[in-house]
């Protein structure tokens, strides 16, 4: 299929080699910057373009890929003269209704997955979760999706709204722990790699418990002595230590709740 993508950074990069590999045509590839565009189309074969006035018409897909809050304003610039073309974006919060009026046919393409242009991971693992306008547009991309992916969804709007936030407690706001992780250890000279192999036994137990029986630590077995000196150590720092103590009260009454 003629694809253009409208946007360069991280999911757009993976998505868009994606689609290349599969055998799809990349026309073009919109971005702010000419840079962030020209990397990326020349790895697919595209054209690069940094004015929104410049992307071609006569694509058959437009696959949005950018910041939720500039979303609308891209689809109210290209959607009037490319009534015809399926347009599809891959925001885990944004409804596919943002569509409505603008184009007939449309949908969404979100893939659950944290992406970092700089880091290959396998796409064909990725679940990808789908939903479109209409039976034949949804047909169209469940087998674009399957051409590179053997996890496919079928996903209401109001699902994926929260499959999104859950997915920012399972993988952003983890990943921020790790860096509190990484401050608490610099100053004493500690690599955050002595942390890597509990990050990964943590990681292989869920694989096989359910998070609240692999739950471990000091709130976990109601040591409030450790929690009040782990949090004293943390004064100079009043973010991080209402972010420690706010967590051990939520393992707390979590533990708690699963006793009873």
């Amino acid at each position: 299929m003629r694809i253009v993508l409208i946007g360069a950074g991280n999911v757009a990069t993976h998505l868009g080699c994606a689609l290349y590999a599969a055998g799809h045509q990349i026309a073009q590839v919109y971005s702010r910057t000419d840079e962030s565009a020209r990397l990326l189309a020349d790895r697919i074969g595209a054209i690069p373009t940094s004015n929104i006035r410049d992307v071609v018409s006569d694509a058959e897909i437009y696959i949005i890929s950018l910041k939720d809050d500039v979303v609308g304003d891209v689809i109210a610039s290209l959607c009037p003269t490319r009534e015809k073309a399926l347009f599809v974006h891959t925001a885990g919060s944004l409804p596919m209704n943002i569509f409505v009026g603008k184009v007939q046919r449309y949908g969404v393409i979100y893939p659950m997955q944290t992406f970092s242009k700089k880091k290959s991971l396998d796409i064909h693992a990725v679940s990808f979760f789908i939903e479109a306008s209409d039976t034949d547009a949804l047909c169209t991309l469940r087998t674009l999706v399957e051409g590179f992916s053997t996890h496919v969804y079928e996903m209401s709007s109001d699902n994926r709204k929260y499959l999104h936030l859950a997915a920012v407690f399972a993988c952003n706001f983890v990943n921020h722990c790790f860096d509190l992780s990484a401050r608490i250890l610099q100053p004493y000279g500690i690599p955050f790699d002595a942390m890597l192999p509990l990050i990964e036994e943590t990681v292989k137990k869920v694989h096989d418990m359910a998070p609240h029986e692999a739950q471990t630590g000091p709130a976990a077995r109601h040591d409030e002595k450790v929690i009040e000196m782990q949090s004293q150590l943390l004064s100079n720092d009043t973010l991080m230590q209402d972010i420690y103590n706010r967590m051990s009260q939520s393992i707390l009454l979590s533990s708690c709740k699963q006793e009873k």
